[in-house]
C-alpha cells in the first residue's frame, strides 16, 4: 500500500473522528494532511520506504497561537491513536521527528521557505530554495477546517513570477554554458577527468533544473529529481538524454559522444525558451539566452544580480 493511501485512509477512519470528539473545541482552526519530508508525499515510495519513517500518520497544522496553547493537549490526542493500522506501524528515524503530529502552522511554512505567509513579492520568492517549495505543496490536505494552510499552500502552487522564472532560468542557462558546453570539453583535453566529473555533473543537476522550470513545477531534492520527470511533456527528450549522459563514464573515448549530448540538451532548451517567447535568439551556446533573458527582466533588483545569482 502506498503511504499516502495509507494515512488518508488512517485520518479518515481515525483522525477525523478524534477531530469531530476529543478536539472539538479547536476543530475550526485546525487542518490535517500529509505534507513536506519523505518519499511517501511525492507519491515516490516503495518497498525499500518502509524501514524508516513510514506507517500511518498524519499531520495536525494549527494556528501558532492555538499550537502555543492547545499543541501539547492536541499532540497527546494524537498520541493516543492506534499504532497499528492496515499492517504498519510508523517507524520514525532520528532524524524523521516532527513531521507529523501536532504542528504550527506558521512554523511549518518558515521552517521552509523562511515565511510564516505566503511571499509578497519578486525578492521573497526568489530567496526560497526550489526544493522547499517542492516539499510544501507535495502531498495531500486531508481536511482543512480554517482555509489557511490551504490558502497559503494554493499561492505557492501557482509557481514562480515571470521575473523570476526568468532570472531562474537566466542562472540554468548560465550555467548549461559553463559547464557543460565550455568547460566539460576542456576539462577532458586537458586529461582532468575529475574535474570532467564536476563539470559534468553540474551540467545534469542544472539541466534537469531548467527542465523543471519549463515544466513550471518545483524540483525536489536531488534523490527524485529524474524520478518526478518521468511524466514530463515539455523536453522529454532532454530529459531521457540527461538520464543517458549519466550513464557514460569519463574516458577519453567517450568525451565526444558526451559533448554530442550537451550540446543536443542545450538546443533543446534554447528552442523552448523561444517556444515560450522568452528568448528570440537562436544561438545553441545558452549563456547567449541567459543574457536574453536577464535583459527581459523588469524588477530592476533581479535585473541588476549576477546573470548566475539563485538561492539553489
Amino acid at each position: 500500500m502506498k503511504g499516502m493511501e495509507l494515512s488518508r485512509g488512517y485520518f479518515e477512519e481515525y483522525g477525523k473522528p478524534m477531530i469531530d470528539t476529543q478536539l472539538a473545541q479547536y476543530k475550526q482552526y485546525l487542518a490535517a494532511g500529509l505534507v513536506g519530508e519523505g518519499s511517501e508525499c511525492l507519491g515516490f515510495d516503495d518497498v525499500f520506504s518502509a524501514d524508516h519513517d513510514f506507517g500511518p500518520a498524519f499531520c495536525i497544522w494549527m494556528p501558532e497561537q492555538i499550537y502555543a496553547r492547545a499543541g501539547a493537549e492536541i499532540q497527546r490526542a494524537y498520541d493516543s491513536l492506534p499504532a497499528f493500522y492496515q499492517g504498519y506501524a510508523r517507524i520514525t528515524s532520528a532524524q524523521g521527528g516532527g513531521r507529523v503530529g501536532a504542528l504550527s502552522l506558521e512554523g511549518f511554512y518558515s521552517r521552509f521557505t523562511g515565511l510564516s505567509r505566503a511571499p509578497k513579492d519578486n525578492m521573497e520568492w526568489f530567496r526560497i530554495p526550489e526544493r522547499f517549495l517542492a516539499t510544501v505543496t507535495n502531498g495531500e490536505v486531508f481536511a482543512d477546517y480554517l482555509g489557511t494552510f490551504t490558502q497559503i499552500r494554493s499561492v505557492l502552487k501557482t509557481f514562480y513570477p515571470e521575473d523570476v522564472l526568468k532570472k531562474k532560468l537566466a542562472a540554468r542557462c548560465a550555467v548549461m554554458a559553463q559547464a557543460g558546453q565550455y568547460n566539460y570539453g576542456r576539462c577532458m583535453k586537458r586529461g582532468d577527468s575529475q574535474a570532467a566529473y564536476l563539470a559534468c555533473s553540474e551540467f545534469v543537476k542544472t539541466a534537469m533544473s531548467a527542465i523543471y522550470l519549463l515544466n513550471e513545477t518545483y524540483m525536489p531534492y536531488y534523490k527524485w529529481i529524474f524520478r518526478g520527470a518521468e511524466n514530463f511533456r515539455i523536453l522529454k527528450t532532454a530529459a531521457e538524454l540527461l538520464a543517458e549522459l549519466t550513464h557514460i563514464t569519463d574516458q577519453p573515448e567517450n568525451s565526444g559522444r558526451k559533448e554530442q549530448l550537451i550540446e543536443q540538451i542545450c538546443i533543446s532548451v534554447g528552442c523552448e525558451l523561444n517556444r515560450r517567447g522568452f528568448t528570440r535568439s537562436t544561438e545553441a551556446f545558452l549563456q547567449v539566452q541567459g543574457e536574453e533573458l536577464m535583459r527581459g527582466i523588469r524588477d530592476a533588483r533581479l535585473k541588476n544580480l549576477h546573470i548566475m545569482a539563485d538561492y539553489d
